[in-house]
């Protein structure tokens, strides 16, 4: 609770949007990868930069996050110019890569120990216990981060980028490569950081990812924005749909999730499904 506030405080002492980019431009040689991209994002929101590889979506981060200079533009987070003013900006900011960024070696509770330690945070016991807490993984908190699934590791990934309580982080397309119910696990935990105040800018290639999570949706094409707004502003760039009664077939995500639940109270009962094997009591009396 003392984070959110504290992050929420932040935000209303700074004046304008939490992220606004300006005609950013950025070239290597003859390949212009940005070519005059614009955007704002809100307060506590979730913003999606969605775009196929290639776009210029990771660029558009590292000049965000200061790793990157652009050649033209402007760009303010939390109220800081991210050329004039890197040091407020890289104070105010977290940046998951690609890739999970975690000490294998290490439990899951220590690479959270050791973040804590390197920020010069009073107890970072604590904090460590309170973030694996909220990201559901205090029960694998002492094992080695080796031994975790790859939805696991994303999320200790993102736990580790909240520690000091930065009021916007950034997540470079965080579920590539994950198995569906792994994506579903990083869906809920970028979900909880916007519920508790802290504004994201999300890169993704997926459709249903950004269509999931984004309060706001802008399309980067050949490095320029060329549509930027809500779900549903969006889908009004189309014609009407034609109404048409057709026999509902469940999708395969669909069957996923039913058999994957299935297995998961399967292994708490500590047997088969009793309600199937009920079915098959019935069959048999009749």
């Amino acid at each position: 609770m003392l984070a959110v506030m504290s992050i929420l405080s932040a935000a209303s002492q700074v004046q304008g949007p939490a992220i606004q980019v300006q005609g950013l431009e950025k070239s290597y040689k003859e390949l212009r990868v940005l070519r005059g991209v614009d955007f704002e994002v809100a307060w506590g929101s979730i913003f999606a930069l969605l775009g196929s590889n290639g776009a210029g979506k990771t660029t558009v981060v590292k000049i965000l996050s200061t790793l990157l200079k652009a050649d033209a533009g402007t760009a303010r987070v939390n109220g800081f110019d991210v050329a004039a003013q890197a040091a407020g900006v890289r104070e105010s900011i977290s940046l998951t890569g690609q890739f999970a960024a975690i000490d294998e070696i290490l439990s899951g509770r220590e690479n959270l120990v050791l973040v804590a330690r390197l920020r010069h945070l009073k107890d970072p016991g604590v904090i460590a216990d309170d973030l694996l807490r909220r990201f559901s993984l205090t029960g694998a908190g002492t094992r080695r981060a080796a031994t975790y699934s790859g939805g696991m590791r994303r999320r200790l990934d993102i736990a580790m980028s909240l520690i000091g309580n930065p009021p916007v982080i950034f997540l470079d397309e965080p579920t590539a490569g994950l198995d569906p119910e792994a994506r579903i696990e990083v869906w809920q935990a970028v979900r909880e950081l916007a519920g508790g105040g802290t504004t994201v800018l999300l890169t993704t290639q997926y459709l249903d990812e950004a269509e999931q999570l984004a309060d706001r949706i802008a399309i980067l094409h050949h490095g320029r924005i060329i549509v930027n707004g809500t779900l549903a502003e969006l889908r009004q760039l189309l014609p009407p749909a034609r109404v048409e009664y057709v026999e509902k077939q469940p999708s395969l995500e669909d069957v996923f999730l039913a058999v994957v639940g299935d297995a998961v109270e399967d292994d708490k009962d500590g047997g088969p499904d009793s309600s199937s094997q009920d079915r098959k009591t019935k069959s048999s009396r009749k």
